[in-house]
């Protein structure tokens, strides 16, 4: 359990730094003013905000993300992993008849428990992209995460803080359940996955979630940047939006999400992937090494050939050990009498046999 946590925390914070620019670009697209348009698309944005601010303005406001992403997806990840547990464990005929509908299942739950934390780290990275650089002041009036929720505290108690928490929740059900069945889908029943594959199906996985759950996420884009009181909630913004631009405004910046979900999710799961795979050797060889059934005591390294006589031949029969490898090899067993050359039956030699396949076992 432990692992997964750490496996999503890892892999959390490697998407961030590589996907935090593009979603600066997208929340200054999602908010800009229609009627007095500043950016003309993505390409637009992203050159304006790095003359206005330098690759220090594309990054602005990842601390909150990159401190709220060890919580965030050690959550997901860790939900997720043990939802799968439990679900194989409790019901292990639906889990495998209905494979990625289970997936959709616990990728929406790990979505739904992980939202009371996200909404507020969102809400203040939300406010800290959408500060205006200001020539000559090299501090703005807010510097972090935390000095932004609590001015968000001071002036509009706990529910300024979770400002957007509903639309969030409704956000991240279905983008995490289209998240994780997407992936299982691509990848299928393969553990041993080549990189450049978790690249590809973490990439696209990703992709998928955004498609889908982008018009959500305007609306709470709009949401949380509201600081004028426009919206009375998200329903009121909707309408709004959709009255004053049309259905456009829903899929507005969705290019820039998807050049920035593209290759966050697959470094995301890369690296969930090879945490996974890396610090969990030691514990799938021992759990391996557990289910090996131990030798016979006849078997033993001073004597093995057991009693070397005919007594033991019953109780390597009885042994479970021997009747496992019997099972899973049936040229140990002849199916029918030998032949001999002129055609008389051969009598089948028991402890001939027996003797024969220890000693081969044993080589």
């Amino acid at each position: 359990m432990a692992l997964d946590f750490l496996a999503g925390c890892l892999g959390g914070c490697a998407g961030i730094v590589v996907g935090h620019p593009f979603d600066t670009v997208k929340v200054h697209i999602q908010t800009q003013d229609h009627r007095n348009p500043k950016y003309r698309g993505t390409w637009h944005c992203f050159k304006t905000l790095l003359v206005q601010d330098s690759m220090a303005g594309l990054y602005r406001g990842m601390s909150s993300p990159m401190a709220g992403v060890a919580v965030i997806n050690s959550i997901v990840f860790g939900v997720y992993g043990q939802s799968q547990k439990l679900l194989k464990e409790g019901l292990p005929s639906a889990e495998s008849n209905n494979h990625l509908v289970c997936c959709f299942l616990t990728g929406a739950a790990a979505g739904i428990a992980q939202t009371p934390v996200s909404s507020p780290i969102e809400l203040a990275k939300t406010r800290l992209q959408l500060q205006k650089a200001q020539p000559g002041v090299k501090q703005q009036r807010i510097t972090g995460p935390v000095q932004c929720l609590r001015e968000i505290h001071r002036a509009k108690g706990f529910r300024g803080v979770f400002s957007g928490f509903g639309v969030t929740l409704l956000r991240e059900a279905p983008s995490y359940g289209i998240y994780f069945a997407t992936y299982e889908a691509l990848t299928g029943s393969q553990r041993l996955l080549p990189t450049w594959q978790m690249l590809l199906a973490g990439g696209l996985a990703g992709t998928a979630s955004w498609i889908v759950s982008y018009p959500i996420d305007v609306v709470k884009s709009r949401l949380q940047a509201d600081t004028e009181a426009r919206y009375s909630g998200a329903l009121d913004c909707l309408r709004k939006s959709v009255r004053t631009e049309g259905y456009g405004c829903l899929v507005r910046g969705l290019n820039s999400t998807i050049v920035r979900a593209f290759p966050t999710n697959a470094v995301t799961f890369a690296v969930v992937t090879w945490t996974m795979r890396l610090f969990g050797e030691d514990e799938s060889r021992e759990m391996t090494t557990s289910h090996v059934k131990p030798l016979p005591s006849s078997w033993s390294s001073s004597d093995r050939y057991g009693d070397s006589a005919p007594h033991s031949i019953q109780p390597l029969l009885d042994s479970d050990y021997l009747q496992d490898l019997l099972r899973a090899n049936l040229a140990l067993v002849p199916q029918e009498t030998a032949q001999k050359p002129n055609g008389s039956a051969e009598q089948f030699d028991e402890a001939h046999h027996f003797e024969w396949a220890r000693e081969m076992i044993h080589y």
